[in-house]
Order: C-alpha cells, then sequence, then structure tokens
C-alpha cells in the first residue's frame, strides 16, 4: 500500500506543479511544489509549497481561492476515485537550506587555531 501512496503522491505532485506553472503568473517569486503528502484513503491532501523571494502568505491564500480550479484541473489528467481535497501549505525548507549555507560560509570565514601538528614541528 505504501509504494501505492508514493506513486499517488509524485503523480498528484507533478500534476499540480504543472497546474501551477501553465495557469499562475507570480510576480518575481518562484513558486513550485516540494512535496505532496495524500492521507490513506486518498480523500485529503497536503501540498507543500516553496517560495523563494517574497511572502508566503499572499501565495497560499491565492491557492487556497483557487483549490477548486486546481482540483477540477488536475482531477481531469489524473484518475482516482476520488479527487483528493488539497490542502496548501508553505514549506519552508528551501529558505532554511539558503539561510544554513550562507551560515555555513560564515563560519568558514572564522579564523581558526592552528594543528597540532604545526605546533610541534615549529618547538623543535
Amino acid at each position: 500500500m505504501a509504494k501505492r501512496l508514493d506513486r499517488v503522491n509524485e503523480l498528484l505532485r507533478r500534476e499540480i506543479s504543472a497546474v501551477l506553472q501553465r495557469d499562475f503568473e507570480w510576480k518575481n517569486l518562484l513558486v513550485t511544489v516540494s512535496d505532496v503528502e495524500v492521507t490513506q484513503d486518498l480523500k485529503e491532501a497536503k501540498v507543500f509549497v516553496s517560495i523563494l523571494g517574497g511572502s508566503a502568505s499572499g501565495v497560499l491564500e491565492e491557492l487556497g481561492k483557487k483549490k477548486g480550479f486546481i482540483q477540477g484541473k488536475v482531477s481531469k489528467r489524473v484518475v482516482l476515485r476520488n479527487t483528493p481535497v488539497l490542502d496548501f501549505r508553505h514549506d519552508a525548507s528551501a529558505v532554511r537550506g539558503v539561510d544554513m549555507v550562507n551560515l555555513l560560509d560564515e563560519v568558514a570565514e572564522l579564523p581558526t587555531a592552528p594543528r597540532e601538528d604545526d605546533e610541534e614541528s615549529s618547538g623543535e
């Protein structure tokens, strides 16, 4: 059963991404569907959306308003007994990843203590 859910999750992720790319225009934003989690009964789906370049609240509000439109487009391309009700959620993992890389760059620029091998060779 888990393999089937994984296949459905990936299929829905690709189709929702295609709908967002074709039918929505986001000014100065990069909006991507990073993951989809469907319930066991296939009635509900959490859609995790990454948003770079701006506020997530406006995008999530717009997706919430257009949820029926997106579900209709997806239901025409994905054949399931029930089309899951979509629940859009913000996925901040991309932003956290960028912050982590920046932090690692800052740490790399900090001065470091001399290595023990260097101290021993200079003391002899």
